[in-house]
């Protein structure tokens, strides 16, 4: 059995994250894992590129993932941050208009290589985004799992935000559904 070990989104692992993504021709369309992040005072994104994007990013601090390594490459990713990090969120205005607070963090998006997909690697980079907020001090956190109906087969691909099973393995709970497809589901950090 192979041993995964996880390691944070930094300037020194973007590499890795990068071949991860340019493997899949940018994830999701090119995307490069930037849909849920906005600009910043320094970066705005329709100037770059998503490989260039996502790099400024990481080096301004504010593009946070827990990569799941096997040896020296990356294999999939969980991405966290804060909601002014990530405040593209699928159907924000319902969201927005149900929230009491904002939690300090938020799961926005998991990518997993297709050579290890349904094989607990989501799971391995879910526990490590967890682990991940609590050295950063910890607290709430909320993501927004994708529902599949029963008995209809979805591509793995297609689910950047796992299903809410994933989610209740890691204590997460079930508040609400938002859209058609979407859940909000949160849990409680303790600090490390």
């Amino acid at each position: 059995m192979t041993t995964h070990v996880i390691k944070p989104l930094t300037l020194e692992t973007f590499p890795a994250w990068l071949a991860l993504a340019e493997k899949h021709n940018g994830v999701w369309g090119g995307c490069y894992c930037s849909y849920f992040h906005g600009d910043t005072v320094d970066t705005v994104k329709k100037e770059y590129d998503g490989p260039t994007f996502k790099r400024r990013l990481v080096a301004e601090g504010v593009a946070h993932a827990a990569l799941v390594f096997d040896g020296d490459q990356a294999i999939a990713w969980c991405e966290y941050g804060s909601p002014l990090e990530l405040p593209n969120i699928y159907h924000r205005k319902q969201f927005d208009a149900e929230e009491s607070h904002d939690a300090p963090w938020r799961i926005t998006c998991f990518f997993v290589d297709r050579d290890h997909r349904r094989s607990g690697v989501a799971q391995e980079a879910l526990r490590g985004a967890l682990d991940l907020i609590a050295q950063a001090g910890g607290g709430e956190v909320v993501s927004f799992p994708n529902i599949v109906e029963p008995g209809k087969r979805v591509s793995a691909s297609f689910l950047h935000n796992v299903t809410p099973g994933i989610f209740e393995e890691a204590g997460f709970t079930l508040e609400r559904r938002i859209g058609k497809n979407k859940t909000v589901m949160r849990k409680v950090v303790a600090p490390a």
